[in-house]
């Protein structure tokens, strides 16, 4: 008994800073009592994973969980059962994940990737040094709210924006993309913003994204109170950088929590992010829910409450746009991988553009008798 004490206490001090709680070590205890030894997954590098244990960090082979399914591989902000014994060690396991940060793969293959488990906060890093692209925004919020994170937009160098008013504009201009998610601005160069974002990830783990350029490695540095991460200058023609970071590292937080840094993101396609599309756009879906036909299309159907709202100025057709922009990538993810749904949207693409000529020519007819 007083060894499973002696033990138990070992675990939790040693990986309590990295996010380990009771439930973790409920789903461990089959895997303890096979000798098996818990740890979070800090980098994961060709075949091989640097796992932080009770005992220290270990580097250890990857191959028994690495299925063909590139979603239910092993990646950064993984718990893991490792044995100790081999020669690199073995990740026999992985438990249960309670999030994970999907986007769709660079590949043309019908393929998700992981980029992040276990995440509690989805840091969106954006540049205040270029001009807000408000649709790269939603799409990275559509992905952190369908990994059952909570988003929080990180707008980066407000020292470079030096008159106030201008900033809470786009403070404001983001709020309104970003339903449901606090919008922070942050310098690193000069500490505004630092301590209220230190305060947000706070006690659970946090991944940074956004594009290369966007100031993560300095953000990370911020919150961190020292140069952990390597930093390089921007380009002055575009205003982007490298891949400061090239793999996703994790680590704990001086004041608390954990951070998962990731490399710059070029692209980030949607993968089976439906529900979060719907949460990033929750204003459209709530007014579709008064359109007269249930299956309407916010097109030209009559009675569409979503296309009246435009009309009187309370919904920007940005946004209507980039709604339908994103539901559209979704969809056509999702029917790489579903013949029988793919045959469904063509007969609604079709459905649709007939509908849309009809009520074309009906309003050209009555433009002319006018």
């Amino acid at each position: 008994m007083s060894n499973s004490l002696n033990s138990s206490h070992r675990i939790d001090s040693a990986l309590t800073p990295y996010g380990w709680d009771d439930g973790f070590a409920a789903d461990f205890t089959p895997h303890g009592e096979q000798g098996l030894l818990p740890g979070r997954v800090v980098r994961v590098d060709r075949g091989l994973a640097d796992v932080v244990t009770p005992f220290g960090a270990v580097r250890a082979d990857t191959s028994l969980v690495t299925p063909r399914d590139p979603v239910k591989t092993i990646c950064t902000g993984d718990w893991a059962a490792v044995d100790p014994e081999g020669a690199p060690p073995l990740v026999r396991a992985l438990l249960p994940r309670r999030t994970a940060f999907l986007r769709s793969g660079s590949s043309k293959q019908s393929l998700g990737q992981v980029l992040a488990a276990n995440v509690d906060h989805a840091l969106v890093a954006v540049s205040l040094a270029a001009e807000l692209d408000l649709g790269r925004i939603e799409r990275f919020l559509a992905l952190a709210w369908e990994s059952g994170a909570q988003p929080l937009v990180v707008l980066t160098k407000a020292d470079l924006v030096p008159d106030a008013t201008g900033l809470s504009y786009l403070v404001s201009d983001v709020e309104a993309a970003a339903p449901g998610a606090r919008v922070l601005a942050v310098s690193a160069a000069t500490g505004e913003g630092v301590d209220d974002l230190a305060s947000e990830v706070r006690g659970g783990t946090s991944v940074l994204l956004g594009q290369s350029g966007a100031g993560k490695s300095t953000l990370a540095n911020a919150l961190f109170g020292a140069d952990v991460m390597e930093v390089r200058a921007i380009r002055d023609a575009d205003g982007k950088g490298r891949h400061t970071t090239t793999t996703r590292n994790l680590l704990a937080l001086p004041g608390g929590g954990v951070l998962i840094d990731t490399p710059g993101l070029r692209g980030v396609g949607l993968w089976d992010a439906e529900a979060g599309v719907g949460q990033v756009f929750a204003e459209i879906e709530e007014l579709a829910d008064d359109c007269r036909f249930q299956d309407c299309g916010h097109l030209a159907e009559p009675g569409c409450a979503v296309l009246a709202a435009i009309e009187e100025g309370s919904l920007a057709e940005r946004r209507l746009e980039s709604y339908r922009k994103l539901l559209r990538e979704n969809q056509h993810i999702a029917a790489r991988t579903d013949a029988r749904l793919r045959a469904e949207l063509r007969r609604e693409w079709k459905r649709r553009s007939a509908q849309g000529r009809f009520m074309g020519e009906a309003k050209r007819g009555r433009s002319a008798r006018g």
